[in-house]
Order: C-alpha cells, then structure tokens, then sequence
C-alpha cells in the first residue's frame, strides 16, 4: 500500500490531464473516431507516462526535493531510498506494454515522435542528461512532454500539418515553455542551495516571470494567427486564444518577485493547476462544436 500510494503521488495525478488530453483531442479531431488506439494511447498518456515522466524525476531529484517544502503531497513525492528501484520498475512494467502496442500499430514515423517524446521524458532528469539542469533547455524538454503527446496523436492518426495547425502547435509549445519556467521560479531559492541550474535561477524570479507573461501572450497571438487560416473555424481559435489571458493574470503579480522571496510564486503556481482544468473545460467545448 506504501508503494502504491508513493507511485500515485509521484505520477502528480493534477498534472494526467496535461499529457492525455492533447493526445486524444489531437487524435480524436483527425479521425472522428473512438477506437482501440484512442483508448489506449488515452490510458497510456494519463498515467504511465506521467509515472515516468514525475517518477524518474522524483528518484533523481531526492537529493533538493529533501531541500524543497513544497514536495511531499500532489506538487510531487519525496521518495525514500528504498523505493527508488521499485519506482523505476512500476515506470518500466507500466510503459513498455502500452510502448509495443503503440509500436505495432503505428508507422515509422509515429515510431520517431514516440521515441522523442519518451527520450525528453527521461533525458529531462536522469543522470548523465539532466536536461533540467541546463537553462532554457530546461523549458523547451518540459514543454516536449505536453506538446510531444499531441504531435503523436496527429502523425498516429495521419494528420495533415496545415500552416493553422502548425501555428496552433506552435502555441501549444509556448505554453509549455511559460509553465515551466514561471514553474521554476518558486524553486529559484532551494536550487541554488542544492547547486541546481534551471532558466530561473539564470535569470532571476522577475525577469523569468515576465519571460513567462510574454511567451503566454505570443501563444494566444499564434492561436490568433491560425485563425486567419482556418476558414469557418476561425472563430473558434480566436475564443481559444483568450484562454492565454488567465495565465497571464497568474503571472502579473509577482512580475516583479526578488529572488529573496520567490517561495510566493507558489501561490501562483497552484492557481496554474487550478487553471488548467478550467481552460481544458473550455477547450473540451470547442473541440466538440468543431466535431458537431
């Protein structure tokens, strides 16, 4: 029961939604069809990847998540030693079924997405990557674990890259890259005392937070942009470009945080989880008055 209580903590069960959804919207909207490779990419999205994803970067973090107040409930694990092995045993036994599904009904070049996305998911925090650790590649990696499950669905499900789509993705990407790094600012403090590098302790809580408004910001101009290639359905990206706006308004009180005090962007950061369910809501919507 431990076990099992420390995997499901570790998979930040708030955070299933951030991977699963994209998959499905970007699968089911290309083929209009419910199907076994919905269902199970579906399932595979929700938790085992979110297993790899937060539980190999729970084991190789034990060291600064023992530093950092904020883990130990839904903001991630800290994971006794003894657990380390069994964790990244549950990742492998829950991945890799799912992983020779997906492969044998795929094609080659859903092979090479797949093998990207699972690639940044542990280059991100296994050691001898660490991509976490390195500024701004820290960004563009976390943002490959939202945006990667999308771009799979749509090469799965043979999907057309359009200049409208490419834009939507392209501001998909950026939401990502925002969400880390204005993520990384209440941990600018704890990284520095355990000798951790992201792009907020490189630039500092103010600078990476208004980092964060602007590539929030140039997401929903994106969003805006694909509409003027969309058609009929262009009204429908210009209400998904607003969705940008509440992110925005989480970051502009602490636009200007010091550094001293950047354990308050914390309470942001809970607004951002808060957030994603309401602007997933608002999307879910769209998505079906587009398939209607």
């Amino acid at each position: 029961m431990k076990l099992l209580r420390t995997l499901f903590v570790s998979s930040r069960p708030l955070s299933w939604v951030n991977t699963a959804f994209p998959f499905a919207a970007a699968y089911f909207m290309t083929t209009h069809t419910v199907d076994a490779v919905l269902v199970v990419g579906t399932v595979f999205f929700l938790i085992p990847f979110n297993l790899a994803m937060y539980g190999i970067n729970d084991v190789f973090d034990y060291e600064s998540d023992l530093r950092n107040p904020r883990k130990g409930g839904v903001e991630g694990a800290v994971l006794a030693r003894e657990l380390h092995k069994p964790v990244l045993w549950a990742v492998a036994i829950t991945t890799i079924p799912f992983i020779v599904y997906l492969v044998i009904v795929g094609n080659p070049p859903s092979w090479i997405v797949l093998a990207v996305s699972l690639f940044s998911v542990v280059a991100y925090s296994a050691k001898g990557f660490r991509f976490k650790e390195v500024p701004f590649l820290d960004s563009v990696t976390s943002s490959l674990h939202f945006v990667s499950p999308a771009i799979y669905g749509l090469v799965l499900a043979g999907a057309t890259f359009t200049p409208s789509l490419c834009l939507i993705l392209g501001a998909f990407f950026l939401w990502g890259t925002a969400s880390h790094a204005f993520g990384a600012v209440q941990d600018i403090r704890a990284d520095r005392e355990g000798g951790l590098a992201s792009i907020a302790t490189a630039l500092g809580a103010r600078a990476t937070t208004r980092l964060a408004i602007a590539e929030y910001l140039a997401a929903g101009l994106l969003l805006a942009l694909a509409a003027a290639f969309a058609g009929s359905e262009s009204w429908l990206l210009l209400y998904a470009a607003l969705f940008c706006l509440p992110y925005v308004a989480m970051c502009w009180p602490f636009r200007s945080l010091p550094d001293s005090e950047c354990e308050r962007a914390n309470g942001g950061w809970r607004f951002f989880l808060a957030i994603n369910f309401v602007v997933g809501f608002g999307l879910c919507m769209l998505i079906l008055q587009r398939t209607a």
